[in-house]
């Protein structure tokens, strides 16, 4: 396959490099802000090869290309100059017209989409390392969690989210155009050994002699992101007035002096309050109705996924499994990957069409391993019925994860290859997720062909 070629007819359709004014990539899609939007031909930008469809959606242009986004954007990035940096990232005199809505949504996407390829590793990991624990202690009466092979391997599963505001503070400069490194060392002060140990000590801190506000910052979310969201600003007016000889110590200098504690008295306290608001709402939703709020997101999660919007939701479980080492949000959302997988399934055994049929069978493969845009675009979406059978057998299966009480013990890519992650949760719960997974599947499988569609003629 021509990437080089592919990327050429991309930029060409979207009106060239210089229309272009933000570029990114999530696991599956290309994610382009362009200046002037009438000058992108969506017609000609979804028959180029290996593009699946084209979404507009959160402000941006977002081509669907699936596993292989990643080789395109790498050789768009060498067609597109750039200066000191591996994005697109253009500032334009044109004002930015998207709504608020879109712009929070697009910069959640942009600050959690590059964490979570590293929190799918970790997850995997943790996973694996709690059916290990689980059948040497069952099997031979080992706890292997003693052991030094295993608390080095824990630390490996436990490391991106006990360091998640150095992590978060990297990737959010990116999105809010600030410091990189400054932001990390406002993230790696909040997780200093020392700082930590006394925002968990009984005794009272205070900051030049102003109390502070107690709080745990490892593993935390929000505050960091609200800090280098004011960074940006702060930075900007330093450099703004500060004369050129002086700016390369003092701005950064300045910086730290200010946003430290700014963000121990102000934007850490709220981020906190936040998180744990935002927390709240999801769990009071879920301590109503464990079976509906299961069949919701079950329901709906690959609707979301449609308009690219599911990734406003991740923060709740990256936010879960820090705080509490456990999540079920992505255990509902596994059981819509589940339908989608086989309603695709349910397709290529009733299509006629042959190319069809070959398309089905690979998204249904993709939709598996928990990448469910080729199954959407590519065959669900498209025929249109498949899609409805997926949304109702998504939320069946959801529902009974929800009422057996299924849930994860790390932040993991919804697919077969991360079931263990939902092992440790107990019998029920497990044989819970199991029997979602299942009835989303093969309901799904079934539904679709005893429904039909209208088959697409060769």
């Amino acid at each position: 396959m021509d990437y080089k070629r592919i990327a050429q007819d991309i930029l060409k359709s979207l009106g060239g490099k210089e229309n272009i004014n933000e570029l990114t990539h999530c696991m599956t899609r290309l994610r382009i802000k362009v200046i002037d939007s009438s000058k992108v031909n969506k017609d000609k930008l979804s028959k180029i090869e290996s593009v699946i469809t084209v979404v507009e959606s959160m402000g941006q242009i977002q081509v669907v290309i699936g596993n292989k986004v990643t080789k395109v954007y790498e050789e768009i990035i060498k067609l597109a100059p750039q200066e000191g940096s591996n994005e697109l990232n253009r500032s334009s005199n044109k004002k930015d017209n998207t709504n608020l809505g879109n712009k929070i949504l697009s910069t959640i996407a942009g600050i959690f989409t590059p964490v979570i390829p590293a929190i799918a590793g970790s997850g995997m990991i943790k996973g694996i390392l709690s059916v290990l624990a689980m059948y040497y202690m069952n099997k031979h009466g080992i706890n292997i969690k003693e052991t030094q092979s295993y608390i080095i391997l824990n630390a490996l599963s436990d490391a991106v989210f006990y360091f998640m505001p150095i992590i978060l503070g990297y990737t959010a400069a990116k999105v809010f155009k600030t410091n990189e490194i400054i932001a990390m060392i406002i993230g790696g002060t909040l997780c200093y050994p020392a700082f930590t140990a006394l925002m968990t000590g009984e005794e009272l801190v205070s900051f030049l002699g102003i109390n502070v506000t107690k709080a745990t910052y490892t593993s935390s979310v929000i505050p960091i992101i609200i800090a280098v969201w004011v960074l940006s600003y702060v930075e900007r007016f330093l450099i703004k007035y500060i004369p050129e000889v002086i700016k390369i110590i003092v701005v950064p200098t300045l910086s730290l002096l200010m946003m430290l504690p700014a963000t121990l008295f102000i934007f850490g306290p709220i981020g906190i309050y936040l998180g744990e608001t935002i927390s709240w709402i999801y769990k009071s939703i879920y301590g109503f109705s464990p079976t509906l709020c299961g069949a919701f997101i079950g329901g709906l999660w690959c609707v979301l996924v449609i308009f690219g919007a599911h990734r406003a939701l991740l923060p709740i479980g990256i936010n879960d499994v820090a705080q509490t080492g456990r999540q079920n949000l992505l255990a509902f959302a596994g059981a819509a990957n589940f339908s989608q997988a086989g309603s695709a399934l349910g397709v290529f055994f009733k299509t006629k069409n042959k190319s069809l049929k070959t398309i089905a069978m690979s998204a249904s493969i993709t939709a598996l391993f928990g990448i469910t845009e080729p199954a959407i675009y590519g065959t669900n979406l498209r025929l249109k019925k498949p899609m409805i059978c997926a949304v109702i057998c998504g939320a069946i299966g959801g529902g009974i994860m929800g009422f057996g009480g299924a849930y994860g013990n790390a932040f993991a890519n919804q697919g077969i290859l991360t079931i263990p992650v939902y092992a440790e949760a107990g019998m029920t719960a497990f044989l819970s997720y199991l029997g979602g997974c299942a009835i989303a599947f093969f309901g799904s499988a079934i539904l679709t062909y005893i429904i039909g569609f209208e088959d697409i003629i060769e």
